[in-house]
């Protein structure tokens, strides 16, 4: 799944296309993804002049100059979304295109059909916005927050910063490096970190992102950047998905185990 870096490779690649156009029509090539396509509802933004493209975690909204009209658009398991002419062939599975004043089209390419394309009152953003935590990348998010967050939390501390609910954008690939970086363990209860744990958590956490943004997102198999071109920050990993590799820092083995239902690669030696 496209984590925060991937989303906002994307924003960042569509925003210069997409600011300051209008939207002439959306149309929909199936009846669904994860929800049914609604496409009279969607077309409601026809007309409008997009203003600004914000990413919320994982999710990207694209605001309109009718301040209780945006699009909500979530990429899903393995969506991505191109600029392209109009007039261009649409591939396979893009199920959802977005068509412009000057004839380009926004188009979501989702093989899965795990993506999200509806139109939202921004003003009263629905539940799936509402109840997202806070933004690793914002200033409010530190050690102090982390710290605060985490207190009487039994769950392991992957799966906390993986809770959307309390820290919003970061998945599995993102959480199993910020962990590696910061040599805690995975498993540890959130509970049982220190503030002085949670300052090098909190820290790790935005330095990791920021790399991964710097270097155009993660390389898997079902992303690539809006020009086409694929991430390279896949090559800097250190632990995930380096099961039986040699760990950076120590040389040992690097593990794995299951967290919360997800696949966890981790130093038994340098994590604590």
């Amino acid at each position: 799944m496209p984590e925060l870096p991937e989303v906002e490779t994307t924003r960042r690649g569509i925003a210069p296309h997409l600011e300051n156009r209008r939207i002439h029509s959306i149309s929909a090539h199936v009846a669904k993804l994860r929800q049914p396509l609604d496409t009279a509802e969607l077309n409601r933004i026809s007309g409008h002049t997009l203003t600004r493209i914000e990413r919320r975690g994982k999710h990207l909204i694209l605001h309109s100059d009718q301040p209780e009209l945006a699009l909500h658009i979530h990429l899903g398991m393995s969506g991505a979304l191109r600029i392209t002419p109009a007039s261009s062939p649409h591939k396979k599975h893009d199920h959802v295109a977005i068509t412009l004043d000057n004839g380009d089209e926004l188009r979501l390419h989702d093989p899965r059909r795990f993506g999200h394309v509806a139109l939202i009152d921004p003003t009263r953003p629905p539940a799936s916005l509402a109840n997202l935590g806070d933004e690793p990348l914002d200033d409010s998010f530190n050690g102090a927050r982390l710290y605060a967050q985490t207190r009487g939390k039994k769950s392991a501390i992957k799966t906390h910063i993986m809770n959307q609910r309390y820290l919003t954008g970061v998945g599995n690939i993102y959480a199993t490096e910020a962990l590696f970086a910061s040599a805690i363990h995975p498993a540890r209860a959130a509970t049982t970190l220190t503030r002085a744990d949670c300052d090098r958590l909190a820290e790790a956490i935005k330095t990791v992102l920021q790399a991964a943004i710097t270097q155009g997102g993660t390389t898997l198999r079902d992303f690539t950047q809006p020009d086409g071109t694929h991430g390279y920050f896949a090559q800097t990993l250190n632990a995930y998905g380096r099961s039986g590799e040699p760990c950076p820092r120590c040389q040992r083995p690097l593990q794995n185990m299951t967290i919360g239902g997800r696949s966890t690669v981790y130093c038994a030696h340098c994590q604590h």
